[in-house]
């Protein structure tokens, strides 16, 4: 006897979260009223970002999306996300994830930390360039700021060319909520922010940093400095696995890992969805 057919004729696995989706409704333009002279009817919004969340997750084509499985068709979806994208749409949710995460779990201000994860791209684009550390081949880093517990804060594109401490400045500035200032603050980064304007920006701002001294950039005539700045490290370990972690949980999905889209402001969006996405994780379950 032959086996029934049990393969899925729908996709159920990429579809966004309910709770995400609430916040993201609160984000978007007001629907037009539909008038008497006729027309398609306009797609869902509910479904064009089931087919969003399905390219952020799989890194596939947007033409690769079949009508079928979200009831749009791939041009309408890349459409609809281009025009949200310059509604700054997804800049928006994430603010709304950081303001929900810190009225459901607080946020951890005291100890934070910031590092950067280089991508390949093999189209080029905006804020892309030469990876010295992959052969020359084109490429892109995601720079971000992260609380104690691991929650973005704030996320930073540049090329991959692009040296870490260029982009520290605009990750403090750039933050989505507004920093306590009188509170104790500690920032945690590795070597590659050692560096003088960014010790000295870090403080302005009101932070006591643990950034790790670059054994190559101390001098001799430095070495009272250099013990001072070890043995703070000693006493306030170094916590940058939090940002390490959060960059792992991004780079789970594949858009991501690799960047297709020429224009930055693309790829960004897509960022800061999956950052609101983890924003929401850690909300619910810590």
């Amino acid at each position: 006897m032959k086996e029934p057919n049990i393969t899925k004729k729908s996709v159920d696995y990429f579809r966004l979260p309910r709770p995400l989706w609430r916040k993201l409704k609160k984000c978007l333009p007001n629907k037009r009223k539909r008038t008497k002279r006729g027309g398609r009817p306009r797609a869902c919004d509910r479904s064009v970002i089931n087919g969003i969340w399905y390219v952020l997750w799989t890194g596939c084509q947007w033409k690769a999306v079949h009508k079928d499985w979200f009831g749009v068709s791939s041009s309408v979806i890349h459409e609809r996300f281009q025009r949200w994208r310059e509604m700054g749409i997804f800049e928006k949710l994430m603010k709304k994830m950081v303001e929900h995460y810190a009225k459901e779990s607080g946020l951890g201000w005291k100890w934070q930390a910031m590092d950067s994860k280089s991508c390949a791209a093999p189209l080029g684009g905006e804020k892309s360039g030469k990876n010295p550390t992959d052969r020359g081949k084109l490429g892109a880093k995601i720079h971000l700021l992260v609380d104690r517990r691991g929650a973005p804060l704030s996320v930073v594109l540049t090329g991959a060319n692009r040296h870490d401490k260029i982009a520290a400045i605009d990750l403090i500035i750039s933050v989505m909520v507004k920093r306590p200032i009188h509170k104790e603050q500690h920032l945690c980064a590795d070597k590659a922010y050692d560096a003088k304007d960014v010790r000295e920006f870090v403080a302005l701002e009101g932070y006591e940093d643990h950034i790790k001294v670059n054994p190559r950039k101390a001098d001799q005539s430095d070495d009272e400095e250099l013990a001072e700045k070890e043995g703070s490290e000693e006493h306030y370990p170094a916590r940058r696995w939090v940002v390490e972690r959060t960059i792992s949980w991004l780079t789970k999905r594949r858009s991501l890992r690799t960047r297709w889209s020429k224009k930055a402001e693309n790829w960004l969006a897509l960022v800061q969805f999956a950052c609101a996405h983890v924003l929401l994780s850690l909300a619910v379950f810590g």
